[in-house]
């Protein structure tokens, strides 16, 4: 058989394989009256298995929506995407700062006050004007002197601790020691006799030492603190009661130098974890880290069968060597066990995971007996199983959307993400170096026809670094316009002139560069095309090429070597963005690969992650957007929305006072959301006349 024959006969196999699949699996309409059981069961169509049902250890999508159902965290996002109590029934955060006492330092005013007893009195006394301060602060003592040992950069040392104030706060404050340090002066900081605290074990590496003084003495110290009170009525599927060991032990096993977590880096920050009762818990950080809290979000683990001593069992059991044998090698990973809706019953892998409701769900037992999620990577199989029954949900294509929205018995939810696309410039090259000219480039693309004809209509303009459904973006900043003809006048400006070919020249040289992406992706080929486009009517010449993504991102990416590139970044719901925007992250292998630095930016940026007080984030966040936007680093494009389709007889189940049920119409959460109620979707056997209230 010819090669152009078996290329023919390959999609018609295709074509008779979704026909047969089509009749072969009965449509929603007779599962309903057919098989009543199919109305209690969530059918879940993924384009990819699982590889791992820990929430400590997994890191794709496909695990998480499975480890979500199965595991609680202590807090997780709201509808309003604030944070809300789960295993957690409430928390408070505040702060235990401390300066490190100078005893043969002469105050102001020349009195040298040798007894550290004294000190919480006089500070007290002296910044009792500062309203602001002496509200905040709820309590001042001394803490002794101590002799500790340690280790740094191979470096063995003794510290003597001198004697420390500690004070206790309120609230979070990273202004907390700026009038301190005005009342003793600057000197204090500055010529701290750190000599005199820090030896080193080997006389010989003292020298070595002295670099590394600041980091072995802290003179003033942050260490914010976020205590938690937990549920009492929890229980794990096996029975086993929830408590503050379970947390305590899900974040050992995170830090844990054996563990093999990708959430290590979330946890760092801790300094120590404390167990005040068996529903308390308190986590003391080293240093001020807002968005530390959003860490707590992720599943709680059972201690009771994962501890080390059940992991040397199951080693034991299994004929494995206990002194390699971790977490991430235990069956649990396959039979996970947690305290979330629905428990674990089945995982047959590249096909299908099966779970079933937990009826004794501290939160009250799911609407649906059953969720499965069916493995099915091609997405037009996908699209054929959800049109047949056979699968709950379908996430649409941009160019899908208008035709699902005709379809009467679905219901469709678009909503746009965390997501936006970009084109970034190498701010390295001096073609790009200067403000204007980069706004210029942006002028001259028209994006608005990028969202209609790529996208279908499926998206929207952006304007800075932050997702566009977050508080921390500011909607009082427009897009840049599409202007041409005043791009030109600005690179004329700068010297760019059009030769007799077209092309802008500079001093003998053509405006050129190269502008590029990953393959594979035909939205951001599609840009690339336009883009390139758009910049030769005003006479900028941009050679375009598209590259695997490894080799993109080790030769390109990581090593800085490009001119101009198309991506998108998908975001949190934090508002840090240190390590995409802040100067010290512009080197090889570092998010902010287009090099963008800006003093004022990197103090907003700083400020934003030790700043604890949200509407103060808030507008820092805004006036980080503005700096942003005004330098355009980024010729920022759109966000794409996200479409997800269900069956129109899926509906939420509410109860009034009386236990009536009735049904209303699922609707998303802020951010898009749909499945935040799932605990309360239901299918009707039959859709009512004017569907759900």
């Amino acid at each position: 058989m010819t090669i152009k024959k078996v290329l023919l006969y390959i999609p018609l196999i295709l074509i008779l394989f979704l026909i047969q699949s089509f009749f072969w699996v009965p449509t929603y309409d007779k599962q309903a009256t057919g098989n009543p059981a199919r109305l209690v069961k969530y059918v879940q169509g993924s384009g990819g298995d699982a590889q791992i049902l820990n929430p400590t250890l997994n890191a794709d999508s496909s695990s998480s929506d499975i480890c979500n159902l199965v595991f609680d965290g202590l807090i997780d996002l709201d509808k309003d995407l604030k944070y809300r109590p789960r295993l957690a029934k409430s928390w408070e955060q505040y702060e235990e700062a401390y300066l490190a006492i100078n005893t043969l330092w002469f105050l102001p005013g020349g009195q040298l006050e040798k007894d550290a007893g004294n000190w919480p009195d006089m500070l007290a006394k002296a910044l009792s004007s500062n309203k602001q301060w002496s509200e905040n602060l709820q309590s001042i003592e001394v803490v002794a002197e101590e002799t500790l040992e340690g280790e740094i950069e191979k470096v063995g040392y003794t510290l003597k601790q001198p004697a420390r104030l500690k004070f206790t706060l309120k609230n979070i404050d990273q202004d907390f020691f700026e009038p301190i340090r005005k009342f003793l002066g600057e000197d204090y900081f500055k010529s701290f006799p750190y000599h005199q605290f820090i030896e080193a074990k080997n006389a010989g590496q003292q020298k070595n030492l002295e670099k590394q003084y600041k980091k072995i003495l802290q003179v003033t110290e942050h260490n914010p603190v976020i205590v938690f009170d937990l549920r009492k009525d929890v229980v794990f599927h096996d029975g086993h009661p929830f408590d503050s060991g379970d947390v305590l032990f899900t974040y050992n096993s995170i830090i844990n130098p054996k563990g093999t977590s990708p959430r290590k880096s979330d946890y760092e920050p801790v300094k120590f974890a404390t167990v005040l009762g068996p529903h308390r818990i308190k986590f003391t950080y080293k240093r001020l880290f807002s968005p530390a809290i959003g860490s707590w979000s992720m599943g709680i683990l059972p201690e009771h069968l994962l501890n080390e001593k059940k992991l040397q069992e199951e080693a034991k059991e299994r004929g494995r060597d206990s002194e390699k044998f971790i977490m991430r090698d235990s069956n649990f990973g396959r039979h996970p066990i947690g305290t979330g809706a629905f428990e674990f019953v089945e995982w047959k892998s590249d096909e299908f995971i099966r779970l079933k409701r937990n009826e004794n769900y501290w939160e009250g037992a799911p609407e649906y007996e059953e969720y499965v999620m069916r493995i099915i990577p091609d997405a037009l199989t996908q699209e054929m199983e959800f049109y047949a029954g056979a699968i709950d949900n379908y996430s649409v294509q941009p160019h899908q959307v208008a035709r699902f929205s005709k379809e009467e018995k679905f219901q469709s939810f678009s909503s746009i993400g965390y997501f936006y696309s970009y084109i970034g410039y190498n701010i390295r090259n001096p073609l790009f170096a200067d403000a204007e000219t980069r706004i210029a480039l942006g002028m001259a693309v028209d994006i608005d026809p990028i969202i209609k004809y790529v996208l279908y209509g499926e998206g929207e303009r952006v304007t800075g670094p932050y997702p566009k459904i977050t508080e921390w973006y500011d909607p009082n900043v427009k897009p840049l316009p599409y202007d041409p003809e005043e791009a030109l006048k600005i690179l004329n400006t700068k010297g760019w002139k059009k030769n007799s070919d077209g092309w802008l020249e500079k001093d003998g040289k053509l405006f050129e560069f190269n502008l590029i992406s990953n393959s594979g992706n035909a939205i951001r080929k599609n840009i690339l095309t336009i883009v390139q486009e758009s910049w030769r009517k005003i006479g900028v010449k941009c050679n375009t090429q598209l590259f695997e993504w490894a080799v993109f991102l080790k030769d390109f990416v990581n090593t800085l070597k490009y001119d101009a590139l198309v991506l998108g970044w998908s975001m949190g719901i934090d508002p840090d963005l240190y390590q995409i925007w802040h100067s010290s992250q512009s080197g090889p292998r570092q998010l902010n690969f287009v090099g963008y630095k800006n003093a004022e930016a990197d103090r907003l940026i700083t400020r934003i992650r030790k700043e604890y007080d949200r509407s103060k984030q808030v507008e820092m966040a805004r006036e980080l957007h503005r700096i942003i936007a005004r330098d355009q680093p980024y010729t920022f494009l759109y966000v794409a929305k996200s479409t997800q389709v269900l069956d129109k007889k899926i509906a939420m189940v509410e109860k009034d006072e009386d236990g009536k049920e009735k049904y209303v119409k699922i609707y998303p959460t802020k951010d898009g959301r749909i499945q935040y109620y799932f605990n309360k979707w239901k299918k009707m056997s039959h859709l009512q006349a004017d569907g759900p209230n």
